[in-house]
């Protein structure tokens, strides 16, 4: 299977897709299709990458991510029960191409601007998510009627963005696979010490030429994007293992001294780990 472009199977002729996953892990490949995803994760956590950004999820999230948006899953397999998704795809010529742009559905537009960098949706999700939940049971008109309720109930929600860059080319299954294997590299090794030379042996170019590659997609260096994966595995840690000390969690987390992590936490999460622990 290709890893991008992913190509969401379905009937010649259907204009919407409605898709449950049930799985120990869901699809954790580096993937990017034309269709518009809205999610609904009903069991379930751990991280998603959305273009340039690492962001974790957990039941009851609702998601949308934007067409032709590189993103990957990474559920945390610590949790043994199943996780569970409800997934709409469609795009905004699904229905004919003018059909979303009828002024009767003009509210709908700002579902479609935000959707560009992705979203998570932080208001109405009690609204929002019996809607996914009658999905199996309905019939395809009862379904697109769901689908036009789910993006009123969004527009009108107060969310907030998942990605700041998107890399608005789309990728080869040669890039799709290289960026694979850096992402899931820095994602299993993040404790440790990684050196620009073994990350860019794993993308198979010259230092230089990754560098500039890395940054050319996700608009950060790798070591940006490393650091994101340290800070956001700490915020795990902090809500979930109280009995950790703040300097054994940076420790755990590839920090070498805990001035440097309570630096870089604050300037990605605007409060010390010690606050963001105290706030949850």
């Amino acid at each position: 299977m290709k890893v991008l472009p992913f190509k969401i199977p379905k009937p010649k002729n259907e204009a919407l897709v409605y898709q449950i996953d049930r799985e120990q892990v869901f699809y954790d490949q580096l993937h990017q299709h034309g269709e518009i995803q809205i999610s609904y994760i009903e069991k379930g956590a751990g991280v998603i990458i959305v273009g340039d950004s690492i962001n974790k999820y957990k039941a009851g999230d609702i998601l949308v991510i934007g067409s032709f948006i590189p993103h990957v899953f990474r559920s945390d397999t610590r949790i043994k029960e199943a996780s569970l998704m409800h997934t709409l795809f469609f795009n905004q010529g699904s229905f004919g191409q003018e059909f979303f742009q009828l002024t009767d559905l003009s509210p709908l537009q700002n579902f479609f601007r935000k959707s560009e960098f992705g979203m998570r949706v932080l208001s109405r999700r009690s609204n929002i998510a019996p809607l996914f939940l009658a999905l199996s049971n309905q019939n395809r008109v009862e379904q697109i009627a769901s689908l036009l309720m789910i993006i009123s109930q969004i527009s009108k929600a107060k969310t907030s963005p998942l990605s700041s860059f998107v890399y608005r080319k789309s990728f080869s299954d040669d890039e799709g696979k290289r960026m694979s294997k850096v992402y899931d590299y820095a994602m299993e090794r993040y404790p440790e010490p990684i050196t620009l030379d073994e990350i860019a042996e794993k993308a198979n170019m010259s230092k230089n030429a990754f560098c500039r590659y890395f940054k050319k997609r996700t608009n950060k260096t790798f070591f940006q994007f490393l650091i994101e994966i340290r800070i956001e595995n700490a915020c795990k840690f902090l809500l979930n293992k109280p009995e950790l000390s703040i300097a054994s969690i940076a420790e755990q987390c590839g920090f070498n001294n805990i001035a440097n992590f309570n630096r870089k936490f604050k300037a990605f999460k605007c409060c010390t780990p010690t606050q963001y622990r105290n706030q949850f």
